[in-house]
């Protein structure tokens, strides 16, 4: 194994595990709500708290690894983490664990635009695109993971083995960071106004990405949520719905290394691979409901986990490009804040619309609005290059 690549793995075990703790828990907490007696809205709220942390501290963290260094905050978020879980299993009280969801949320949202950021700076720039989409795949692997190998583990052991362990996971990939991950000096920096963070904030070389992560997020969790839905309504069972998941999520980790690599060779051009992948994920959540039994379903998870695993690395590898390196921590925080809004509002587009027509309505509204970010991110190609021109 490579030594640049030896230092990345535990960055990428670090996506991992902000993906499989997530998904995990999120998975099997409907079993916990349904034997506590406890009402959907407190399910939702149990969901939320998770995402909820990540929104509000992930530009934090990422502003402060620029100020104290990318690897201690990594590797403090990782024994958050570790700490966060162990305490739920010392404790023994079920009725806790939207606490510990918050403090493991916590934690993620200082290692995970750590990772991000470490990964932007100890690789090259000509190697940006295969490195993220290594590390868009680790996290794809947790994602698809985290609902089957939880459900294990609360069947096994109930929530105090699913908690002991994510502890053990996070704590042996804390212990690997910090033996093979090195430091990275912290950069000097201009004096930076609000006014300075508002106007990169709001360039095309930040919203643009940004926004096309957000709407590759939103596609997968649109998929993730309302693709079992629909193939119920196929007659599908929750064996083949699942697998139907599963199918997304792992063609999304399939694509994401192989479009980072055709990035760094110059085949594939970032706006132009992002434009394409919106597209394809407003394509795919369309023919779930529009191309006709099984197959409109299983199409569906292909081409959103294309769409989604091609939009992924080339957006990461523009941020990195474009940010300047001594805020690249900053970057990504914000980046991620995107991320989680987008996951977020694809599902309650889809629901809202659901709710007021059908499920139809929905999907085919979220497709359109996947197409309208598609429509957007290049039409600002375009006026880019007539500025250079």
């Amino acid at each position: 194994m490579s030594a640049p690549r030896a230092r990345l793995l535990p960055l990428y075990a670090a996506g991992f595990v902000t993906a499989f703790g997530a998904h995990s828990i999120a998975a099997s907490l409907a079993g916990y709500t349904g034997s506590k007696h406890e009402s959907l809205l407190t399910l939702g709220l149990l969901l939320a708290v998770y995402d909820g942390a990540e929104v509000l501290l992930k530009p934090v963290f990422g502003a402060l690894s620029d100020r104290v260094g990318a690897r201690s905050v990594l590797l403090g978020g990782l024994a958050a983490f570790t700490v966060a879980s162990t305490v739920f299993v010392l404790v023994g009280d079920p009725s806790l664990v939207g606490f510990a969801r918050f403090g493991q949320g916590a934690a993620a949202a200082a290692f995970s635009p750590a990772a991000g950021a470490m990964v932007a700076r100890l690789i090259p720039a000509t190697g940006h695109g295969r490195a993220f989409g290594s590390y868009g795949a680790w996290k794809g692997l947790g994602y698809t993971l985290g609902p089957v190998l939880g459900g294990v583990l609360v069947a096994l052991g109930g929530y105090p083995l699913l908690f002991g362990g994510l502890a053990v996971l996070a704590g042996v990939v804390a212990v690997w960071a910090s033996i093979a991950v090195p430091a990275v000096e912290v950069l000097p920096k201009t004096r930076q106004t609000v006014l300075d963070l508002a106007r990169r904030l709001t360039g095309g070389s930040f919203l643009r990405p940004t926004a096309a992560l957000a709407g590759a997020t939103a596609a997968l969790a649109v998929g993730v949520g309302f693709l079992p839905v629909v193939g119920a309504r196929q007659g599908l069972g929750p064996l083949a719905t699942g697998a139907v998941v599963s199918l997304l999520a792992a063609t999304a980790a399939l694509v994401q290394p192989r479009a980072g690599r055709a990035r760094d060779h110059g085949r594939l051009r970032d706006r132009t691979g992002m434009t394409a992948g919106l597209l394809l994920a407003a394509a795919g959540i369309a023919a779930a409901v529009v191309v006709p039994g099984v197959a409109g379903v299983v199409t569906a998870a292909v081409i959103i986990g294309a769409g989604t695993g091609l939009v992924t690395p080339l957006g990461f590898a523009h941020l990195a490009a474009t940010s300047p390196p001594e805020r690249i921590g900053q970057t990504m925080g914000a980046a991620e804040l995107g991320r989680e809004l987008g996951d977020a509002g694809g599902p309650l587009l889809v629901g809202a619309l659901a709710t007021t027509a059908t499920v139809t309505t929905g999907m085919l509204g979220a497709a359109v609005a996947l197409a309208v970010v598609a429509f957007l991110v290049a039409a600002d190609a375009s006026r880019a290059r007539s500025r250079s021109s």
